[in-house]
C-alpha cells in the first residue's frame, strides 16, 4: 500500500517491530522510568497516540522490549552453539556474547534495566520466565548439568558487570 506520496505504508505488525527496536534502545538508557514515550515515537516518526494504539500502555511496550532483548541472546546462542555441545558449545556461546556485548551494547544495558525493572511484579514475571527459558536453552544445547549451566550464567553476568563498568577485557575475560 503506498501514500498519496507514494511512500510505502508499514503494516501494523511491522511498525510494532520498528517501534520495539527503537525502544529497546532509548529503554537501555533510561530505563522504565527515564525514558519518554514521545522520544520513542518521534524517532520512529509516529504520534505518541499511535504509538498508544500499537502498545496498550508503556510497560506493554517495555515487556515487548524485554521479549526482543532475550529473543536476541536465544538466538546468538543457538547460532553459536550448532554442531557443539558441553564445554565446546559454552565456550562458543560465550566468545558470541562477549562480541554481542561489544558489538550490542544496547543488550547489555537493557538486560541491566529489566533487572532494575523487576520491581514491578508484572515485570519480573517475564523476565523470570525469559530467564529460565533462556537457561532451558543452554541446558538443551550443550547437554550440561543444571550446576554447569548455573556457572555458565554466573560468567555471562560477570562479563555484563566487566562490560558495563568498561574494565580491561584483558585483563578478566582470560580468566574466565
Amino acid at each position: 500500500m503506498t501514500t498519496k506520496a507514494g511512500s510505502s505504508r508499514m503494516s501494523a505488525s511491522d511498525r510494532r517491530t520498528a517501534v520495539v527496536k527503537v525502544a529497546l534502545e532509548e529503554f537501555a538508557k533510561g530505563g522504565l522510568n527515564g525514558t519518554a514515550t514521545e522520544t520513542i515515537a518521534a524517532r520512529v516518526g509516529v504520534s505518541q497516540p499511535y504509538l498508544f494504539r500499537l502498545f496498550a500502555n508503556k510497560k506493554a511496550l517495555f515487556i515487548a522490549t524485554a521479549e526482543l532483548c532475550f529473543d536476541r541472546i536465544g538466538n546468538l546462542f543457538e547460532q553459536a552453539a550448532e554442531g557443539l555441545s558441553g564445554a565446546d558449545a559454552t565456550g562458543a556461546m560465550g566468545d558470541a556474547y562477549t562480541g554481542m556485548l561489544v558489538a550490542q551494547p544496547e543488550v547489555l544495558l537493557m538486560q541491566l534495566q529489566l533487572y532494575v525493572a523487576s520491581q514491578d511484579p508484572e515485570i519480573r514475571a517475564v523476565v523470570r520466565a525469559r530467564w529460565e527459558r533462556l537457561e532451558e536453552l543452554v541446558r538443551i544445547l550443550t547437554g550440561l548439568e543444571p550446576s554447569e549451566v548455573t556457572a555458565f550464567f554466573a560468567r555471562g553476568m560477570l562479563c555484563n558487570v566487566i562490560a558495563a563498568l568498561e574494565l580491561p577485557a584483558e585483563r578478566y575475560y582470560s580468566h574466565l
